[in-house]
């Protein structure tokens, strides 16, 4: 009789752990389906995949009204800005989006140069990076802000759209000290073919000689990114009366970086030589 009760309270523990068991691995399956369900029908009964869209494009939107609204604020606006890198290494795309939000802003004519000629070899990747950043950041309004993309020593197009309100060009060292050389060996040659006199050469004959095109004037600011406290041959006969700001790094820079350079340039009091 003791064997019987022994057996029986045995069996009745072992059914108590079963349920135990079961209630509990009924219980975890059903916490997770729940939250698997929450988390797939949530957010469609709340519609939250629609706002988050709907946020980047009015973010992007909202820059895009922010850039014209800023350009009209300021003081004065430079019709040609340099972009001027004496860093090691160049991001293409941090470069491209300096050149896009000029272009948002107002700004005519954008030049980029480096000290080793990277963009000058690499022009045709600035160009598709600066197209890409440019549908990128500007959306539906890119048609608005298309870009020219000037040839080196002609004033022909390498790649053009049709109303174009900005015109970029890619510099390098042999677009400075190069350049004048070149013009003085040119003055040379055609006094010596006697084409010119020694009275005929003087300052305005000389700037003729330095302008690859006529239609793009000198910069009224130039942006220095690094910290090489030099213009490394930047354009050093048409930066006489440019304004030169210098900044930390091109790399992760911020439209409001561009726009606080903006806002200094817009301030400062240019004397020449009064």
């Amino acid at each position: 009789m003791a064997i019987l009760y022994e057996m029986a309270w045995r069996f009745l523990h072992a059914l108590f752990y079963v349920q135990r068991a079961l209630v509990a691995w009924f219980r975890v399956h059903i916490w997770r389906w729940k939250r698997a369900m929450v988390g797939l029908l949530l957010p469609l009964a709340l519609g939250l995949h629609k706002p988050k869209k709907t946020g980047a494009i009015s973010k992007r939107t909202s820059r895009r009204v922010r850039c014209g609204a800023d350009g009209r604020t300021l003081e004065k606006l430079p019709l040609h800005l340099g972009l001027l890198i004496t860093e090691e290494e160049i991001h293409f795309t941090d470069v491209a989006n300096l050149v896009v939000w000029c272009m948002a802003v107002g700004i005519s004519y954008v030049s980029v140069y480096d000290n080793q000629g990277v963009f000058r070899r690499n022009n045709s990747r600035l160009m598709e990076e600066i197209l890409k950043q440019q549908q990128e950041l500007l959306g539906m309004d890119s048609s608005k802000y298309s870009v020219e993309f000037m040839k080196n020593g002609t004033d022909k197009q390498e790649h053009q759209v049709l109303s174009c309100q900005s015109v970029v060009k890619v510099l390098s060292p042999d677009d400075g000290r190069l350049s004048i050389v070149q013009a003085a060996q040119q003055l040379c040659r055609d006094v010596e073919q006697k084409e010119k006199t020694l009275k005929d050469i003087n300052v305005t004959v000389l700037d003729s000689l330095l302008r690859e095109s006529k239609n793009i004037p000198d910069p009224d600011l130039v942006l220095k990114f690094g910290p090489v406290e030099s213009t490394l041959g930047f354009l050093p006969w048409h930066i006489r009366l440019t304004e030169i700001i210098s900044m930390p790094s091109h790399v992760d820079v911020s439209y409001d970086d561009l726009f606080g350079a903006l806002k200094r340039y817009a301030t400062c009091e240019q004397r020449l030589g009064k």
